[in-house]
């Protein structure tokens, strides 16, 4: 299987999300939702685009408080926190004036479930800085109890699951081995989150590999999906491409 960063249409939505917030006049909030389900691709879009675009990046844990968030993110802009919690929040606020920066929080829900997110708030007031926020499917609806966060957020960005299009684009830069039309027609049936497809691409590349399969197409790929395929199965797939 090669290495390739796909940019499919989440990835795209993305990108130009991020280039609305960084173009937004002084006066306008600048605090961003990224949500969805599981699997689709939301931390390792955030964390490339990050890498590329000088940004920070704190992924939030269970049970993180307002102290530890602030220690993570003076530690990402290069600075040593300090014990107290006002005085770290001091020393990113003097960082964050001096060079601006966008900070990118994924598993924002764990924030949300204990208040910390209104650290978040609070920094994005006295910064100025664009605060994007990423979290599970049901994000947006647990943002909105927290109307005066809310009411910050610029442009909200939902995850979709990928469509054949998508599929298409994800096995042609990741696959060595060649899907035709009505193949990836059913793998998209099969699944759309990028982690199964991954999954299902590797296990697949292996067991063409092993009987000498070239293309896969909507029959073959049916017979090797089998939990195990018996010799009648492999024989059957050999006869074909022999």
């Amino acid at each position: 299987m090669k290495k390739a960063f796909i940019k499919t249409r989440n990835v795209k939505n993305f990108v130009a999300l991020m280039e609305n917030l960084k173009k937004c006049p002084a006066n306008i909030p600048k605090m961003a939702l990224v949500y969805g389900g599981h699997g689709l691709g939301k931390s390792q879009t955030i964390l490339w685009w990050a890498t590329n675009n000088d940004a920070v990046y704190v992924r939030a844990n269970q049970g993180m408080t307002s102290r530890w968030l602030l220690c993570e993110i003076a530690e990402e802009l290069g600075e040593v926190p300090f014990w107290h919690s006002q005085e770290t929040f001091n020393l990113i606020e003097q960082n964050l004036k001096a060079n601006p920066k966008i900070i990118i929080v994924d598993e924002i829900d764990y924030l949300i479930e204990k208040s910390t997110v209104e650290t978040l708030r609070d920094l994005h007031d006295r910064t100025g800085s664009p605060i994007v926020l990423v979290g599970m499917g049901m994000a947006d609806k647990k943002i909105s109890r927290y109307k005066h966060l809310e009411d910050r957020i610029f442009e909200k960005l939902y995850f979709e699951h990928f469509n054949q299009q998508d599929i298409s684009e994800i096995i042609s830069q990741l696959s060595d081995i060649k899907f035709s039309e009505d193949a990836i027609e059913y793998l998209s049936i099969q699944t759309n989150q990028f982690r199964q497809i991954i999954k299902l691409i590797n296990k697949i590349e292996k067991l063409a590999k092993t009987n000498n399969i070239k293309e896969i197409d909507e029959y073959i790929l049916k017979e090797l999906l089998n939990e195990r395929p018996n010799t009648k199965t492999v024989q059957k797939i050999e006869q074909i491409y022999a």
